[in-house]
């Protein structure tokens, strides 16, 4: 069962958990973008706004942003997921807030929240996984394709379709481009046409498709699988997964050595290594 734990942009609140069938009630002082809850050491990020198509206006992305980063070094945080109310699951950027006219600045604000966040996702000590059940689309779907995990339903749908509205997909196109192989990627941005859910899985954008009804077991056995192990292993294995895309084959090599080595080290890894041997269940101390 989850459990709210604040309503990290605005404190006060009457609203619905993104967990089917949880209510939790407070004092609404004025809108929220995220529902936010945590139990038993996964935090979710509900985006809350389907009205807007949970667009990711500067509010929203603030909301976002701040619930990501809180409290990262409590070791009780195992997993972070980021989900969303409604049959959209993110549109992408509020156009508003970059029609001609708007202040330059606020424009190139818009794009470095977004940037921030997706940097954030990397350096996050603990997996975040993103859970989509609708449509993600431009930078809605460039979100979806930064986080390490994605869990779609077979109902869920990607798009890109900026140059629609005149607005090239070219910060999405870095996200999906890195995942997914140039053929597919360069079909989304240039057509703006969606894909399903399998399309996105064959093409490397999906971790796991899964029937609709399935999708709140498969992320239970996923979140489940991440607690079951070291935090500190986990983060140390993280860190260095995304440093090595970008080295060369030797160089990547050379330092997943001296990882390893640094692995080790850690008390937990002795403990595993142990409790292996020893035929028993680790007893993890995230160290």
């Amino acid at each position: 069962m989850f459990k709210v734990i604040t309503n990290l942009n605005k404190p006060h609140a009457i609203h619905n958990v993104c967990k089917a069938g949880l209510h939790v009630s407070s004092v609404r002082a004025s809108q929220k973008f995220t529902e936010v809850t945590q139990s038993n050491g996964i935090r979710e990020i509900c985006l809350n706004e389907p009205k807007t198509r949970n667009s990711l206006s500067m509010g929203m992305m603030d909301s976002i942003l701040e619930a990501l980063t809180k409290d990262w070094h409590n070791k009780e945080l195992r997993c972070i997921v980021l989900s969303a109310q409604g049959p959209v699951w993110s549109a992408g950027h509020n156009l508003k807030e970059l029609i001609p006219g708007s202040e330059q600045n606020r424009q190139k604000e818009v794009f470095q929240k977004l940037s921030d966040i997706i940097l954030n996702i990397y350096k996050a000590p603990v997996p975040v996984v993103a859970k989509v059940n609708g449509l993600a689309a431009a930078a809605g779907c460039q979100l979806v394709a930064s986080c390490d995990m994605i869990i779609a339903s077979e109902k869920s749908t990607f798009s890109t379709p900026g140059a629609n509205f005149g607005v090239f997909c070219s910060t999405p196109g870095i996200a999906i481009s890195r995942v997914m192989a140039r053929p597919q990627s360069a079909y989304m941005l240039m057509t703006g046409l969606p894909i399903t859910a399998q399309e996105a899985f064959i093409a490397g954008l999906v971790s796991r498709v899964v029937p609709e009804t399935e999708l709140e077991a498969e992320m239970q056995k996923v979140t489940e699988a991440i607690k079951h192990k070291s935090r500190t292993v986990i983060a140390l294995g993280k860190e260095f997964y995304y440093k090595q895309l970008n080295l060369s084959i030797e160089q990547a090599y050379k330092l997943g050595a001296e990882k390893m080595l640094e692995n080790l080290e850690l008390k937990d890894c002795q403990e595993g290594l142990t409790s292996f041997v020893e035929k028993r269940k680790a007893q993890w101390k995230h160290e």
